[in-house]
């Protein structure tokens, strides 16, 4: 079935901010103006299309990603809405790994925030040109000049207005284009659907003259042509700009900045254009490349070339069953085609494929490359796997994920919940990889980790309300990781004989403390073939195990480094087995010399707060073994940035809101692991072997 619409009228965009910047409403305003919903839909009133699950509804918030396919300028545009909340950032991850334009959305009060910062670090890593939206420009504070020099300063971007604002705070009422030097006056009584182009006001002629020359200029630095003419003339063409501010961020060399507010349905038009005119179509992207043999196999996106897709996302729909959301890269995919996963190596049969509407679906007999839809039938896919033609089989580079930070025990409620809660907890797993869950047999409980106390208040929400299971669930644990911080050297030498064929590997390592993030090293420096090749990997594999649970508290073992440097084997008794102990045990005695020592995790923790309440706030960090690293002022507030381990930030919500009455807001973000300090180590340690019955 040939596409409706060609290639070059694609665009796969998402949206992305800092909690509370704005988000679902320009995404609820976008789908209006493209007349894809009828009627806005509120965050605060629990009716945002885009925000479908109870838990966003209840919190007004985005907890997952939310993709839709719109229509503008006989464009089509998909579009993914990002939560802005630390706990889910692994939704913002996986939907830029399949994006190809990013709308960067800024409060125009709060400007560049924690978590602005952190998903426009995520974005680059990706190599997603971007559009930035300065939102919220009717509210009190508002200062778009100085969120365009923040972004410049403090994301490094090359940030360049292409509308100014006519009027701010409570007197917004439109903004000037800065490319047809034209003002835009929105009409509040049509909900902005209708807008009055005119002159820009004399009062402001001056001022949109400048940041005009400052556009021009900065597309004329793109192109040497251009920058002669421009020399030559001081201007350039509407067309000219257009061009050359196209191809300067799609090469990420520039970052166009638009303005609005879009709860008061101003600008967004404008920043739908900006899309258009802007952001690259599927094929106007580097190709994709074969991840484990990069210059060997490149797959170009058009539909003429063979099929490769990657799974970004799983969902468990009650009516559906498993969906598969995936990006299609090259080639066409039809419903009940047999597909090859390549990063499991098994045939997948398509049931149906489905073009996303939030919750709601459209079925649909084929997708396109650069569709990006949901797939019913893929049982065996997770993601991250590659979907291909077997005949022309890819690697695609799968997505990295955070290990989870935080961990509760969790159990069913009646024993009728009992094997329900299992299923339920694996098929939620399958769904986010950064929510795990593991069996402790040390104390036969099941813990479930994640990335926050939000990220897993909703799981045990979603338990109750979608699996209909009860759940009982303990107090909230640190994930704690443990070090060496000595080199150390020593033997271990495994002997058994119990009658018959024994047990014999003898091992010398070297373990040796790396930097901070730096992980697991193991390095094979034996000569002379002392110990077999074939056992190597056993040895390798025993210290990986004894890494899992540490000889200091039972928390994973990071950053080191272990040098295998001698051994000796037996031809009969040695075995794969036999040097996986030796390999655990030399590990175990060796780290324990090593002088161990526990690390937490700290995070970046910005509080906004009114100045009345900065005595209170400090104080609170400082208590909780916080760092204050700066404090600065930001739209009438008070910001404060500080340091503080995880494990002093439980229930930090409710007395902020308590010591403030309610007016401050904070956020965090995971930042690195630090030590524990020694007479805090000693208590963990304790409760830890307690709670374990290590002896």
């Amino acid at each position: 079935m040939a596409r409706d619409i060609p290639l070059s009228r694609i665009r796969n965009i998402g949206i992305m901010a800092h909690i509370d910047a704005g988000k679902t409403t320009c995404s609820e305003r976008i789908l209006f103006y493209a007349g894809k919903t009828h009627k806005l839909g509120e965050v605060h009133e629990g009716a945002a299309v885009m925000d479908w699950m109870p838990q966003e509804r209840e919190r007004g918030i985005t907890i997952t990603s939310a993709a839709t396919s719109l229509t503008w300028r006989d464009h089509r545009i998909s579009l993914i809405d990002t939560p802005g909340h630390v706990d889910f950032t692994m939704e913002v991850e996986r939907s830029l790994r399949v994006l190809d334009g990013a709308i960067a959305l800024f409060c125009a009060v709060g400007g560049v925030q924690p978590q602005s910062e952190k998903v426009w670090h995520q974005s680059e890593r990706y190599s997603v040109p971007k559009l930035a939206f300065v939102n919220k420009m009717d509210r009190v504070g508002a200062d778009f000049f100085g969120v365009v020099e923040e972004i410049q300063e403090e994301l490094g971007a090359n940030a360049v207005p292409v509308v100014i604002p006519i009027g701010q705070e409570e007197a917004f009422r439109g903004i000037a284009d800065l490319v047809r030097m034209r003002a835009v006056f929105y009409r509040e009584d049509s909900q902005g659907l209708q807008f009055d182009i005119q002159d820009i006001p004399a009062e402001m002629a001056e001022e949109a003259r400048t940041w005009r020359s400052n556009l021009v200029e900065k597309c004329a630095e793109q192109d040497d042509v251009l920058l002669e003419k421009f020399l030559e003339q001081g201007d350039l063409s509407e067309a000219e700009i257009m061009g050359i501010l196209r191809r300067a961020t799609i090469a990420r060399r520039v970052v166009p900045v638009f303005c609005g507010t879009a709860f008061k349905n101003k600008g967004v038009q404008r920043l739908l254009d900006g899309i258009v005119d802007l952001l690259p179509a599927p094929y106007e992207i580097p190709p994709i490349i074969c991840a484990r043999e990069p210059e060997a196999n490149r797959r170009e996106p058009s539909d003429e070339a063979p099929f490769s897709a990657l799974a970004f996302k799983i969902m468990a729909d009650k009516h559906m069953g498993k969906l598969t959301y995936v990006r299609v890269y090259s080639g066409t995919l039809r419903a009940g085609q047999t597909v090859y996963n390549s990063s499991r190596e098994k045939p997948q049969r398509v049931g149906r494929i489905l073009r996303m509407h939030a919750n709601r679906q459209e079925s649909i007999d084929t997708a396109h490359c650069g569709d990006i839809v949901a797939i019913v039938g893929l049982s065996e896919t997770k993601t991250g796997d590659t979907l291909c033609h077997e005949d022309h089989p890819i690697h695609l580079e799968a997505i990295e994920f955070p290990a989870p930070v935080i961990s509760i025990s969790i159990a069913p409620a009646t024993q009728a919940d009992n094997e329900r809660l299992t299923t339920a907890l694996h098929r939620l797993a399958d769904e986010d990889p950064t929510f795990t869950v593991a069996f402790d047999t040390e104390t036969d409980e099941t813990i479930i980790a994640g990335m926050g106390e939000l990220h897993l208040e909703i799981i045990v929400d979603r338990l109750k309300r979608e699996f209909n299971v009860g759940a009982q669930v303990g107090r909230p644990e640190v994930a704690y990781r443990e070090t060496a911080t000595l080199p150390t050297k020593g033997a271990y030498r495994h002997v058994k004989q119990s009658g018959g064929r024994g047990q014999f590997a003898h091992v010398v390592m070297e373990l040796e403390p790396l930097g901070p993030g730096e992980g697991f090293d193991f390095v094979n420096a034996i000569t002379g073939g002392r110990i077999p090749s074939e056992f190597i990997p056993a040895v390798e594999k025993g210290i990986v195990r004894a890494m899992r649970a540490g000889p200091y508290a039972g928390y994973p073992v990071v950053d080191m480094r272990v040098r295998l440097v001698d051994g000796s084997y037996h031809e009969v008794d040695s075995s794969d087995f036999a040097f996986q102990e030796a390999g655990r045990a030399a590990f175990v005695e060796l780290f324990r010399k090593g002088n161990p020592q526990l690390l937490e995790p700290v995070m970046s923790v910005e509080v906004a707060t009114p100045e009345e309440f900065m005595g209170p706030v400090t104080s609170s960090l400082c208590q909780r073994r916080g760092r204050i690293e700066g404090m600065d002022e930001q739209g009438g507030q008070k910001l404060v940035r500080a340091m503080v381990p995880l494990g002093e930030m439980f229930g930090y919500s409710n007395t902020l809101r308590t010591l403030t009455q309610g007016r401050a807001v904070f956020g965090m973000h995971f930042e690195h692991y630090e030590a524990v300090p020694f007479a805090l180590a000693e208590e963990v340690v304790a409760r830890r072997r307690a709670a374990n019955k290590i002896r």
